[in-house]
């Protein structure tokens, strides 16, 4: 078998064989094939796209191309849960312990992030002591005790995919739907869970800003899931604007434990029931989805989900007191509003820059070696639909430096005003199952 054939046989549109495919990645993955080969045959998958079979071979090739892990040892039906990414994202933090709250194991593996803000771990990190590397075994037995743990990810999982992406990053072939939906799915196959709840964003702070584009990716990854035999939902949820209110590490970790309270941002709360009700049904404690919504609104009443984050934190190795003293947790020198210079209802708040200018301030990595401050972001006073009076603050900054021109200006420019009202956008566009 050669590459060249194969390159040739995509560049033409033909299908690739599980052979050819399987052969590619295995090339890739003990370095046998030169970089330029690789580049071409990802360039050739950008313009003819694969077939569905070809998407599910493509995922298990890059699947078995590292280490798998095993989670069998954990009593029940483990679900996993995936977001594309976005702008104020803190649902993690706030589903794990929820989801486990009603009875489903949650044994989630996350990653840190490269943008606006931290990934989940780096977030948990603003937690004094909380430990995001544990072994396999510690980690299993965690979650047979508590229910829940959240880990860091082994960088043995799926490293075909991981050597492909360095280089889709620089050949701009990043946005290919099959790459993409591969990449995503054969790290949640990897991890070992059962099913998958995948949460797709679309705006201007979402990797896919057009609604079409996240819906063929939901279906693309929704089909890889099931025809893999984990049977896969996928919700499409706005990211026109930051989610929730707080964006920043430490910030979010309180904004996470006011909503397990009951008293979180609506949109923030919304998007996690909806989530949490999938998991919930597909782990098998409900037998439907108003079902599972209801247990976890009890919960949440109950206080028994804040308690659920209290042991997830304390079995971590985690200070669980800040749930109660969130002044524990890293804090800006400086809290500097951002007063509105005209009066109107908020038409539009740009995600991305919002993102932009967090991650000026130190939330987040410019490259995979920035060191993140945990204690800076920002939390927004008002969101699209709001009416405004010149002078009220949009945005409270958490800053540990007083010259933040450059970062109010980002942040500005992120408001679009309206004489006219405005009405919110929708926060879930549509489920996807099959």
């Amino acid at each position: 078998m050669r590459m060249f054939d194969i390159i040739e046989k995509k560049r033409d549109g033909k299908e690739l064989s599980k052979e050819e495919i399987k052969f590619f990645i295995e090339g890739v993955t003990k370095d046998d094939i030169p970089d330029y080969q690789t580049s071409a045959l990802l360039m050739a998958i950008y313009f003819q796209d694969m077939t569905k079979e070809e998407r599910v071979h493509l995922t298990k090739a890059m699947v078995e191309s590292g280490e798998q892990v095993d989670l069998s040892a954990i009593e029940g039906t483990i679900v996993d849960k995936h977001s594309t990414g976005g702008v104020g994202d803190s649902v993690t933090i706030i589903l794990a312990p929820l989801v486990a709250s009603v009875g489903a194991p949650v044994a989630k593996m996350s990653g840190r992030g490269l943008g606006h803000t931290g990934g989940t771990l780096d977030k948990l990190e603003a937690i004094p002591n909380f430990n995001v590397e544990i072994p396999n075994e510690k980690f299993i037995d965690i979650v047979n005790k508590t229910g829940v743990a959240v880990v860091g990810q082994s960088a043995q999982l799926t490293p075909a995919d991981q050597k492909l992406y360095s280089i889709r990053d620089v050949t701009a072939t990043i946005n290919s739907l099959p790459l993409m939906a591969g990449s995503i799915m054969s790290k949640k196959i990897a991890a070992g869970t059962d099913a998958i709840v995948l949460d797709v964003k679309t705006g201007s702070g979402a990797f896919m800003k057009k609604l079409e584009d996240s819906r063929k990716l939901a279906k693309a990854m929704v089909d890889i899931g099931n025809m893999m035999g984990r049977e896969t939902m996928a919700v499409i949820s706005d990211m026109n604007q930051p989610l929730g209110k707080a964006v920043g590490n430490s910030l979010e970790i309180i904004e996470s434990i006011e909503t397990l309270r009951g008293e979180g941002p609506k949109d923030l709360t919304e998007l996690t029931l909806t989530i949490g009700s999938k998991m919930v049904y597909l782990a098998n404690k409900a037998s439907s989805l108003e079902e599972a919504r209801n247990m976890l609104e009890e919960s949440i009443e109950s206080g028994a989900a804040l308690e659920k984050l209290k042991t997830l934190i304390e079995s971590q190795g985690g200070d669980a007191s800040v749930i109660d003293a969130p002044e524990k947790l890293p804090k800006a020198k400086y809290q500097i509003e951002l007063q509105a210079k005209e009066a109107g209802y908020i038409k539009a708040i740009d995600a991305n820059r919002v993102g932009v200018a967090s991650l000026l301030l130190g939330a987040g990595r410019m490259t995979k070696d920035s060191v993140i401050d945990l204690s800076v972001g920002v939390v927004l006073q008002k969101k699209i639909g709001d009416y405004v009076n010149e002078g009220d603050t949009l945005i409270t900054i958490h800053s540990n430096d007083k010259d933040i021109a450059q970062v109010k200006n980002k942040l500005y420019s992120s408001f679009q005003m309206s004489d006219e009202k405005v009405s919110s956008p929708t926060l879930i566009y549509e489920t996807i199952t099959s």
